[in-house]
């Protein structure tokens, strides 16, 4: 179910610009980037979305919230409307780097898979999920939508797709909102509030399922908050929905990249021989740069499964694990494709079985950027925000071990998700994501 909804937008005259209070989105942003949104415009959402850890936080975010509207520095659309979303790259060094990307930014109904026909398919923190639950329901707003993909080329006998729509739509009006960010990419937006071709798109998402492809702790909160709402006796309302953007990857196919893992308390020495029980590890030479490092790990992982430690002298290649240890440390009825992907090798062979790591918030920190990772262990002081990123991470990571890995394919993810299986926490990183701060929504009783 897509339902149309007020969206909640900056005002151009009273901010600096809009490219300056957008954000990536939260779990993206480490203390350094973090530093640098908050300075580029006293109203940018990240005040909104990452308010700090004190115990009233989410209480202050929802104040400053409310001072944004009352101010008019965030403006209500008058009417419900869907919004189209573009984000798309041209850099200087050519077309073959180019990308586009178009979707839909709406209200979904929330569910089990099999009622809302929303699949998840990786595992969630509890305490994560928990605050994003708590900043929902003190700002009673979804700041940030999750990121959805389903397979567009799938008839559902509707007289023109949602994608038909939203490219006929980019092709013929202007936009809303465009704008450039810092990265070069521009980002582009529609509002569409008429009533015909919002039913059309909601009908032909209506014959569809949608895998979540960012935003598994929100859309985990999105539940939680509707199931709390429920027990104190509320019925339906507006929780019984969560903000969205839904792109067709038949005609935008999604690209995704790696995340990586440090580990504070393990030594790379340590780590490197620890393994030698089940993989065969291989020093790389000293000189040897990560852009190559990456490039090795990459013609690895053509093989099979393997990683890159960071954190000694040398960057070290695991590779080839021993099947029968493999096998050993996988838990019983999980598919072949979900033992054999790179995230489960890595937390039930590598992490717990080998180095006797317990996945948690503390112990195994999570990092999108490889070379943030390296930095961190190596004591690089920006660098170690990577141990503020997941929640309650120790101060430094300086002496750690970083695990740097290579990218889950699509059809992996796709094949597990239908088996009704979720992957390790943090295994993939769909891109690109939505930038943050163009559309939000609130949920308050004048809403």
């Amino acid at each position: 179910m897509l339902a149309p909804f007020r969206g909640i937008r900056y005002a151009r005259d009273r901010v600096s610009g809009i490219a300056n209070v957008t954000s990536p989105p939260y779990d993206v942003i480490n203390g350094s980037i973090l530093d640098h949104l908050r300075a580029s415009d006293p109203h940018n959402v990240v005040r909104l979305i990452l308010p700090g850890k004190d115990a009233d936080a989410s209480q202050a975010a929802a104040a400053l919230l409310r001072e944004w509207l009352s101010a008019g520095v965030l403006i209500r659309d008058r009417m419900a409307a869907l919004y189209i979303y573009e984000q798309s790259l041209q850099p200087a060094d050519g077309p073959e780097t180019s990308w586009l990307q178009r979707g839909i930014v709406g209200l979904v109904g929330l569910g089990s898979p099999e009622t809302a026909g929303i699949l998840p398919h990786e595992g969630v923190m509890p305490g994560l999920v928990a605050g994003r639950r708590e900043l929902m329901a003190a700002t009673q707003a979804n700041l940030e939508p999750i990121f959805l993909i389903y397979d567009g080329d799938q008839a559902t006998g509707t007289a023109e797709t949602a994608t038909a729509i939203m490219d006929r739509v980019a092709a013929e009006r202007a936009p809303l909102v465009s704008i450039t960010t810092e990265d070069g990419t521009t980002h582009r937006l529609w509002r569409l509030g008429e009533p015909a071709e919002q039913a059309a798109i909601a009908a032909d998402l209506a014959g569809r399922r949608a895998l979540i492809a960012d935003g598994h702790h929100r859309y985990a909160a999105y539940l939680d908050l509707q199931a709390e709402m429920r027990q104190d006796g509320l019925g339906d309302g507006p929780w019984d929905y969560g903000l969205a953007f839904l792109v067709d990857s038949a005609a935008y196919p999604p690209r995704l990249g790696a995340i990586h893992r440090v580990l504070p308390g393990l030594p790379p020495d340590r780590a490197a021989e620890l393994a030698k029980a089940a993989f065969t590890v291989q020093d790389l030479p000293a000189d040897l740069g990560l852009d190559e490092a990456l490039r090795r790990l990459a013609a690895a992982g053509r093989e099979g499964t393997a990683f890159l430690l960071a954190g000694g002298p040398v960057f070290r290649l695991l590779s080839q694990p021993d099947p029968v240890q493999l096998a050993a440390s996988m838990p019983a009825g999980m598919s072949a494709s979900w033992q054999q992907l790179d995230a489960s090798v890595m937390q039930h062979l590598l992490l717990g079985r080998l180095w006797g790591v317990t996945d948690s918030e503390r112990d195994v920190l999570i990092d999108h950027d490889a070379a943030d990772a390296v930095r961190a262990v190596a004591g690089d002081v920006a660098a170690t925000d990577v141990a503020e990123r997941e929640g309650a991470g120790p101060a430094s990571v300086a002496g750690g071990t970083a695990v740097i890995s290579n990218p889950a394919s699509f059809e992996a993810v796709i094949r597990i998700a239908a088996c009704g299986e979720r992957v390790p926490r943090k295994s993939t990183s769909f891109g690109p994501k939505p930038r943050t701060g163009l559309v939000l929504r609130t949920f308050g009783p004048a809403d």
